[in-house]
């Protein structure tokens, strides 16, 4: 245990299984959860695709879709970005626009000169000169800090606030109620929007709320100090035991985020890839001005790329694969799998490739090479799970 967040010890009183993740100590799974596994059905895996998994994993997962747990997201990198230049900085920054009302958050790519992705941003304006930027480790710390040296205008600060502070993610259909029961403020649909952030009281806990969901659920990142850290966890869990909440952990989280599939940034895609291949478009705002990697993407858009990112949905329920396996069509090899699991909610195994234009079409059909046998797969439509964005936005 070399880092642990504030929930830890409350971790392992919910027995706990701990993969370790850039040096943190990260739940997968809880023991406690055992329970779960005579309401939900989970399929089997082979053997490989087994290891450092339990059926728990898909019990969790189906119990975030239908009623709300707990996620510690303590080591997801937070960096704050102050100083009257923080917006325009980050505008140059970054692909999408930034310089929008106190309150408002963005998600925003971080690109290399050449237009390739070298990372996706969560960035929450809290005030006028005031950004928490959600990173996706030390590379995007080390990028922003050499930029604003870089800047020479002395207006911007980078910061690293991930070891003082601590997040809990509160996902599911029934957040709201808990996080209602809690705190004085409006926390309903008109009064707190999808992908705006407000600073409030949970209990007597001073918490930054985002409303923010990575596995397509309705909720929130709630973060607070380190040092508040347990008194918050104590408080949600106490107010949601009522409406059945679980602690889950990072194998269910990796599954609901495939069903919405939401990319991996270092895992789905990279330099190697532009924002339009990866099927993040939306997120560059070519008429705003200069940022990096701009020049590069004049004329590219969706309907010019060559490859595409796309989700596969496995014909064999038992075959699970682990990713970087090559998929072929025709016996010939034609792309390679990124991010790979079992989507619990939709009753399919899932895996995202990268496949040339041609054969990215919904339908196609796709043989993934593992262990030397072929996994029959086709090419499907995404996102798989609430096209309509309905639970997110409710």
């Amino acid at each position: 245990p070399l880092r642990t967040s504030p929930f830890y010890e409350r971790e392992q009183e919910l027995g706990a299984y701990f993969v370790e993740g850039g040096g943190w100590e990260r739940p997968h799974w809880y023991g406690v959860n055992e329970t779960l596994l005579g309401r939900y059905d989970v399929p089997g895996r082979n053997a490989w695709a087994a290891r450092y998994w339990h059926p728990i994993v898909g019990a969790e997962a189906r119990a975030t879709r239908d009623g709300v747990a707990l996620y510690d997201v303590t080591p997801l990198k937070r960096i704050a970005v102050e100083g009257p230049g923080a917006a325009a900085f980050l505008d140059r920054l970054t692909t999408n626009r930034v310089d929008r009302p106190v309150g408002t958050v963005v998600y925003s790519l971080l690109l290399d000169d050449r237009g390739g992705v070298r990372s996706d941003l969560t960035i929450a304006r809290l005030a006028q000169d005031r950004f928490q930027v959600g990173a996706n480790g030390p590379l995007d710390l080390d990028e922003l800090e050499r930029r604003a040296a870089a800047d020479g205008r002395g207006e911007v600060s980078v910061r690293d606030v991930t070891s003082g502070t601590c997040c809990i993610g509160l996902w599911g259909p029934r957040a709201r109620e808990v996080l209602a029961s809690v705190t004085d403020a409006d926390v309903s649909n008109e009064a707190f929007p999808y992908f705006r952030a407000r600073e409030l009281w949970i209990g007597n806990v001073p918490v930054t709320a985002l409303r923010l969901s990575y596995v397509g659920e309705l909720g929130w990142e709630l973060y607070t100090s380190a040092d508040m850290g347990l008194r918050l966890w104590d408080t949600l869990w106490a107010a949601g035991r009522e409406h059945g909440v679980i602690a889950a952990g990072r194998g269910a989280f990796g599954s609901l985020r495939l069903e919405k599939g939401y990319r991996s940034a270092g895992v789905d895609m990279t330099t190697e890839h532009d924002p339009y291949e990866a099927g993040l478009g939306f997120a560059v705002r070519m008429d705003k001005g200069e940022f990096v990697g701009r020049s590069a993407l004049e004329g590219k858009s969706a309907a010019t790329v060559e490859r595409r990112l796309v989700p596969l949905l496995i014909d064999d329920r038992d075959a699970v694969v682990m990713g970087k396996e090559p998929v072929h069509v025709d016996g010939r090899p034609i792309g390679y799998v990124t991010s790979a699991g079992f989507g619990y909610t939709i009753g399919s195994a899932i895996a995202y490739a990268w496949l040339p234009a041609a054969a990215a079409r919904s339908g196609q059909r796709v043989a993934i090479r593992y262990f030397g046998e072929d996994v029959p797969a086709r090419v499907s439509d995404e996102p798989l799970f609430d096209p309509e964005m309905r639970r997110l936005r409710s």
